[in-house]
């Protein structure tokens, strides 16, 4: 290896959560060092090159040492937690276009569990969605290919394609004797991150459901205007939201704290410390306000939760998040690829790492399944293969809890979660009137 190489700076991207919906996410820029061939270890690179060499000259057919290099890598990778991967140049272009919020593609969010390939959410409005693929759902082929000990990333680049072509899914879902197979179109996907309405009483309702470069200004926009419609309350939506860019979770916090309040830290394995802190905005409301979680909102919304939790801005209804609270860093390599890998966990302002365990609702409201109806288990990050431990709180060893079941889709006035939200708005203002004892 070039020894100049190791004097070397590259800039690491940190991105936050692994979805077919967004693969890339930016949350801020390190520097380190590259890493030379005088490594403690490196020595059994031999090992490494003498099975490269007995392959090529003794395989039953010609390989492609390129095939044979980025295979071992996926290995290498794959062998560490759900979020580390490897990128090819193809993929990697693919990531840094995600965060725009506009790409090709299907539009679920996936993991491992058990072994298969499994839906964590469907992204609403998106061709999965609007297909009937729910979560828990296990995808058990990709177009005809076995799905068993494929490779996360590999199942994401082979569900991504040219909009208006067609990926063929074999889903086995609970409750099913058999598999079924889906048919979906490609579409290029254009997520529209923040949705907002006025509710009864003048109780605002905003739902965000990834955090994209616009997200922050998409929220303020919507913010003045339910401002305009008189209101005096909020409900803020986070459910199934997969997560998205850091600053942009920090840029919404920001909005609802007062300027310099730390919303994240991220600390690596040397232990330093990076803090987001919220920053001056033209407008820091300080309505009352509930935040809505599930188990679905993962990474940038657990930021966002986490935030308003620790600074008692707002009461969190719902169940337990996620535990998405690593920290992934893209470092791209000379030939236009790139790894992924978890190098951080991040933290709330009291000191938290919600690695695994995830943010623990105020007003725990779990959704209620109708009398014959069937549900589907919720997986978090914890249920994923590989997953990183919390590391700051003893873990006991317990025996494996039954899956918690939640309905595949609840209509809004069969909500209980976003009701108990809008009754305890309407509690804490008739509360705030009560005249004052004399």
């Amino acid at each position: 290896m070039n020894k100049k190489m190791t004097k070397k700076r590259i800039i690491l991207t940190i991105i936050l959560i692994f979805t077919i919906t967004s693969a890339g996410i930016l949350i801020g820029r390190w520097t380190i060092n590259s890493v030379g061939a005088e490594v403690e270890g490196y020595e059994e690179l031999k090992v490494f090159t003498e099975a490269i060499s007995v392959i090529r000259k003794n395989y039953v057919e010609d390989v492609k040492p390129k095939n044979l290099i980025y295979s071992a890598i996926k290995g290498m990778l794959g062998a560490l937690d759900p979020h580390s991967g490897f990128m090819t140049p193809e993929m990697y272009k693919e990531m840094q276009v995600d965060t725009k919020g506009e790409f090709g593609g299907l539009g679920i969010q996936i993991g491992i569990k058990e072994g298969f390939l499994t839906v964590i959410a469907p992204i609403e409005d998106t061709p999965a969605y609007k297909a009937g693929i729910k979560a828990g759902d296990k995808i058990i082929k990709i177009n005809n290919e076995a799905t068993k000990d494929m490779g996360l990333h590999d199942a994401v680049s082979k569900m991504r394609g040219v909009p208006s072509t067609f990926v063929k899914l074999t889903i086995l879902r609970e409750g099913w004797k058999e598999s079924k197979e889906f048919t979906i179109v490609r579409e290029i996907i254009k997520i529209k991150s923040v949705k907002s309405k006025l509710l009864e009483d003048g109780i605002g309702y905003i739902k965000i459901t990834q955090f994209q470069e616009q997200t922050a200004d998409d929220l303020s926009n919507a913010m003045e205007k339910l401002m305009q419609e008189k209101m005096n309350s909020l409900i803020l939506d986070l459910r199934n939201n997969p997560g998205g860019l850091l600053n942009s979770a920090v840029d919404v916090s920001g909005q609802f704290l007062p300027s310099g309040k730390l919303v994240v830290y991220i600390k690596g394995k040397k232990g330093e410390r990076q803090e987001y802190r919220s920053n001056e905005t033209k407008s820091n409301y300080t309505l009352p306000m509930v935040v809505l979680v599930n188990q679905g909102s993962a990474s940038a919304s657990e930021i966002v939760a986490g935030a308003l939790k620790d600074w008692n801005r707002a009461v969190i209804i719902g169940t337990q998040t996620f535990g998405k609270g690593s920290v992934q860093s893209v470092v791209p390599l000379s030939d236009g690829s790139a790894l992924r890998l978890t190098t951080a966990r991040y933290y709330t302002p009291k000191e938290i790492s919600i690695q695994s365990t995830g943010i623990t609702p105020d007003i725990v409201v779990k959704p209620v399944i109708k009398e014959g109806e069937k549900g589907h288990p919720a997986i978090r990050e914890k249920d994923l293969e590989r997953h990183l431990k919390n590391g700051e709180i003893e873990m006991e060893e317990k025996p494996k809890e039954p899956d918690e079941i939640i309905p595949v889709e609840v209509e809004e006035k069969e909500d209980i979660q976003l009701q108990k939200a809008v009754d305890l708005l309407k509690t804490w203002r008739v509360f705030k009137e009560l005249p004052k004892a004399s």
